[in-house]
């Protein structure tokens, strides 16, 4: 009886405390809901991470506009003369047989260099949050300084530059703001655990910074996507614009409304029950 005991106790365990099933439509909904409710939780390291980088990218964006010189010593003078290369004409025409290939190859180069930015932030906050620290100011500072080098051209380099760059923008600088807040989170895992332990807090904030991160990472490959086969389109700049402003409007949107209704109707049943 004992043994037959033995095993019931220790088969209602494992269907208790098991980690449940992922399904596609639950990554599904924690990406149209979990994540935005999460990110609005953790308003504080998201704000912090927003700071650090859109102060910097500012300043280095008016720097780069008004002393381009100031550019090239900071950015490299290959790299800008690169960019100023590719941005004073249209990437393609309509009738170019290079942008399928091209397009594709890029996208992989995007994929990969954006999610490692992204990555140090979020992994370097095991280091007391400087190591997430210098990831968003370096980056806010050359992303910035060579956006002011291009704009200082004027003329078609500006307006390519900037068609460009607007629709897949919303969700790339804002992923890489977003893992600088995942960093944050982990590191007051490690800075403040409060009444728990370092180790219990490490779990407890260190599963929403990895949700965080992850988020992140979902965002940067669609912004991805868009910068690999949208953003190089030969088409008016103009449709460019309206798409990255509507693309700005909808990320705002998902992240600062996005799962709402649900939280409102918890609370509601909660105080109905009490």
């Amino acid at each position: 009886l004992e043994e037959y005991l033995n095993d019931l106790v220790a088969g209602g365990h494992n269907c208790l405390y098991r980690t449940p099933p992922t399904s596609l439509a639950s990554i599904l909904e924690f990406i149209a809901l979990g994540f935005p409710r999460l990110l609005r939780r953790r308003w504080r390291a998201f704000a912090l991470s927003t700071a650090l980088f859109l102060v910097p990218f500012l300043v280095g964006t008016l720097v780069g506009a008004t002393r381009p010189d100031l550019a090239v010593l900071v950015a490299g003078e290959e790299q800008l003369q690169q960019a100023t290369e590719s941005y004073s004409r249209q990437l393609y025409t309509s009738t170019d047989e290079r942008y399928t290939g091209e397009r594709s190859f890029m996208f992989g180069f995007y994929v990969n260099n954006n999610t490692g930015i992204a990555f140090q932030a979020f992994s370097l906050g095991a280091l007391a949050g400087i190591g997430t620290c210098y990831v968003l100011l370096s980056n806010g500072i050359s992303i910035g300084l060579v956006q002011g080098a291009m704009l200082s051209k004027g003329g078609a380099t500006a307006v390519n530059f900037t068609s460009f760059v607007i629709t897949h923008g919303s969700l790339e600088l804002t992923a890489i703001v977003i893992s600088g807040a995942a960093g944050f989170v982990l590191a007051q895992s490690l800075l403040l655990p409060g009444e728990r332990t370092r180790m219990e807090s490490l779990r407890h904030h260190g599963r929403e910074s990895l949700q965080l991160a992850l988020g992140a990472g979902v965002m940067l490959f669609g912004a991805a996507l868009l910068e690999g086969y949208f953003s190089p389109l030969p088409i008016a700049p103009a449709f460019k614009y309206t798409a990255g402003a509507l693309a700005w409007l909808l990320v705002g949107l998902w992240l600062g409304l996005a799962g709402r209704d649900r939280v409102l109707a918890e609370d509601s049943a909660g105080s109905a029950e009490s």
